[in-house]
C-alpha cells in the first residue's frame, strides 16, 4: 500500500459540537448555515466558485470511530459491508457532502445544509455540476427499501 500525505485547507465551522445531534446527510440538514474557513494560501483557488449553486466539500472524519469492515447503518438494522454505507468508520475517514454555497467573501465560504461537526478539517471543495453528478435513475442496492419508508 502506499503512504500518502493529505493537507488540510482550512477549517469547517458548523452549529454542531456533538455527533449525536449532527444530521447524517445534508438532505436532513436542509438550511443549517456554516462555513469554510480556507488557509490564505488557497485564495486564489476560490475564484470563480461563486457562481456554482453547490460544492462537494470533502473533509477528515476526525472523530470517526475506527474503522469495521461491517456496521449497522441509520436507516438499518442488518450489518452492512463498509464500503456499501457512509459510515464515517473507514480506512482513510474522508468524508464528501453536497452542500448549497451562499457566498464567498476573501477566504470565507458560506455555506447550507452542513451535515459536519464544527472544527472537521476541509481537504477540498470541488464544483457540483448537475449534468456531471446528478444520475437520478441509479439503484441505491440494500438502502431503496429504507428509502421509501422515509420519504
Amino acid at each position: 500500500m502506499t503512504e500518502m500525505t493529505v493537507r488540510s485547507i482550512g477549517v469547517i465551522r458548523s452549529p454542531f459540537t456533538d455527533p449525536g445531534g449532527t444530521p447524517i446527510q445534508p438532505r436532513f440538514a436542509r438550511g443549517v448555515a456554516g462555513a469554510l474557513e480556507v488557509d490564505p494560501a488557497y485564495a486564489g483557488a476560490l475564484n470563480d466558485l461563486s457562481g456554482f449553486e453547490r460544492i462537494w466539500v470533502l473533509y477528515l472524519f476526525d472523530r470517526a470511530r475506527p474503522f469495521h469492515a461491517e456496521v449497522v447503518p441509520y436507516l438499518d438494522t442488518v450489518a452492512r459491508g463498509l464500503f456499501a454505507t457512509r459510515s464515517p468508520a473507514r480506512p482513510n475517514p474522508i468524508g464528501m457532502s453536497a452542500w448549497r454555497l451562499l457566498e464567498v467573501s476573501g477566504t470565507i465560504v458560506r455555506v447550507a445544509d452542513v451535515d459536519v461537526l464544527d472544527g472537521t478539517p476541509l481537504l477540498d471543495i470541488k464544483p457540483y455540476v448537475p449534468a456531471f453528478d446528478a444520475f437520478t435513475d441509479s439503484r441505491a442496492g440494500w438502502l431503496e427499501r429504507a428509502l421509501e419508508t422515509t420519504t
